[in-house]
């Protein structure tokens, strides 16, 4: 039977394609510039686009920087920053990807910049962030949390396993979710320029 291999190989790709394809719904831990930690970002898909909002934070901030004066003392705690994410196929060095298109909002410096999202992996999503029609591009590399048994959340995968003879490396501080999975969509309703 010379086809097995052949059918091995096509389930394999067919498998592949569809992580490839995979929404990066869920929650993610970010940098969080202002305390050298990190921040989480809870993604949800509202209305056929993704939509992310702060899900928590090591210390509490305002939207300082933002353009609308009337927003400047509002927190950034479940602040959308991930607007109106839209799938579209792409090709990355000759390979097709699947990747979600929109705006993300950096409340450090109060601009919008047109951003786009991806699945490397099942628990890495990167996110690129660009302005100046795709001129200057930024990168980060976000990890997805689990959900742990007791009800809070983890990194999955946090920190290497260290030999014996290693020090012990100080884990970075990760904040406590306090936005709920299905949260998301209802504090996207008034975003300005959002289509209802």
């Amino acid at each position: 039977m010379r086809l097995s291999p052949l059918i091995f190989c096509i389930m394999i790709l067919a498998r592949a394609s569809s992580l490839a394809a995979e929404a990066p719904v869920g929650e993610w831990l970010g940098p969080d510039w202002y305390v050298f930690g990190y921040a989480k970002v809870r993604i949800e898909n509202c209305g056929g686009a993704l939509w992310g909002v702060v899900s928590g934070e090591l210390e509490p901030r305002q939207d300082s920087e933002n353009p609308d004066p009337a927003l400047r003392s509002r927190p950034t705690l479940g602040m959308p920053i991930l607007h109106d994410m839209r799938e579209k196929e792409s090709t990355i060095l000759g390979e097709k990807t699947t990747r979600w298109e929109g705006h993300f909002y950096n409340s450090r410096n109060g601009n919008i910049y047109e951003a786009n999202i991806r699945l490397p992996r099942p628990h890495v999503m990167k996110l690129e962030q660009c302005e100046l029609g795709g001129v200057f591009c930024g990168r980060q590399d976000w990890t997805r949390v689990q959900a742990s048994s007791a009800g809070t959340t983890v990194q999955k995968g946090n920190v290497p396993k260290a030999s014996a003879t290693a020090p012990k490396a100080a884990t970075p501080a990760i904040p406590i979710s306090v936005i709920a999975a299905g949260d998301v969509c209802s504090r996207v309703v008034n975003v300005p320029g959002r289509a209802q």
